[in-house]
């Protein structure tokens, strides 16, 4: 039987090497919809990334998809470089990431599709598949992200997300989708299962900038992961907040639906660019809290099993033994 790993930019990863995953991060990013936040600095991001290592971090979903300046290599250097096992992504965002005229725009959902398979199986378009004569990286995406805007999901996104959908029904890879202010979920999920994917094969980000909790046990109850990202994000709300949604979500029997990231998505959001909180607050900051309210092993469920259980893809074959993987 297959040991359960993740695909890692260094190669496929037993689930437990992982230790603590920061489900949802950013290291090297260049999106249009930035202006003047673009990070794309390996170095600075090996400096962030040891920050965070220090603390306790042994995993990071880079989940910056094609389109904002993805970098495998650059991900694999940082990999290399800080021993912290690195899963990068494949899939689109939502439209506003897309200037007018974007290839995603014209794609059918079959060439998207295809897209995300050939970086998930094969390697990584190392330019964004704007030239797909180019050859690819040795890295392989390990997650899949889909994205959606406010309270809608617009003619183009659906299609992404329906190209999504289907290529976790292909290869067992996990899918973690922006939501807007936490909104559009159950519209979200709709054509991802409907595209063939498993719902436990799905996460939605943001859903702590609506912090309703009935609402987020009743898509946990569909089987969706809830991924809570806005951690040390005291603009939006204290993290006492963000505690108080957890300890309500797991009193109705879904602790193991949780996963947690920073989402450090903003240049000003890094230490290494003197920004702040850094990679270093969630397990600084944010999880001695957790655990006082939750108790030690039901933190390290939401911060080690839970995210193991999601990323890991299933049934893929591949033997880990000597894979040389961060």
């Amino acid at each position: 039987m297959a040991i359960p790993h993740v695909m890692s930019v260094t190669g496929p990863v037993p689930v437990d090497r992982l230790g603590v995953v920061d489900a949802h991060e950013h290291l090297l990013l260049d999106s249009p919809a930035l202006k003047n936040q673009d990070f794309t600095d390996p170095a600075k991001a090996i400096e962030e990334v040891e920050d965070g290592r220090a603390t306790g971090i042994g995993a990071i979903v880079e989940m910056t998809p094609i389109g904002l300046g993805r970098n495998p290599q650059g991900l694999r250097t940082i990999a290399e470089a800080t021993g912290v096992v690195i899963l990068a992504t494949s899939g689109y965002h939502r439209d506003a990431h897309y200037p007018a005229g974007h290839w995603v725009y014209d794609a059918p959902v079959e060439v998207l599709a295809d897209r995300i398979v050939t970086d998930l199986t094969v390697g990584m378009h190392p330019s964004d598949w704007n030239d797909p004569s180019l050859p690819l990286d040795r890295a392989r995406a390990g997650v899949i992200k889909g994205g959606a805007s406010y309270h809608r999901i617009s003619r183009a996104e659906q299609r992404r997300l329906e190209a999504v959908g289907g290529a976790s029904a292909r290869t067992g890879a996990a899918i973690l989708v922006h939501t807007e202010v936490g909104t559009a979920a159950h519209d979200i999920v709709d054509p991802l299962v409907g595209a063939g994917a498993s719902a436990d094969r799905i996460a939605l980000a943001h859903l702590d900038r609506n912090p309703d909790a009935e609402l987020h046990a009743e898509i946990a109850a569909r089987g969706v992961t809830l991924e809570y990202d806005t951690i040390g994000r005291t603009k939006y709300h204290p993290d006492s907040l963000l505690l108080d949604l957890i300890e309500a979500v797991a009193a109705a029997g879904h602790l193991d639906r949780i996963v947690l990231g920073l989402d450090l998505g903003l240049r000003d959001y890094l230490r290494a660019y003197d920004g702040g909180p850094g990679l270093r607050y969630l397990m600084t900051a944010f999880a001695p809290r957790l655990r006082r309210r939750l108790g030690d092993a039901d933190a390290e469920r939401i911060l080690v099993a839970n995210p193991a259980r999601l990323f890991a893809i299933a049934g893929a074959g591949e033997s880990v033994a000597g894979a040389g993987a961060a």
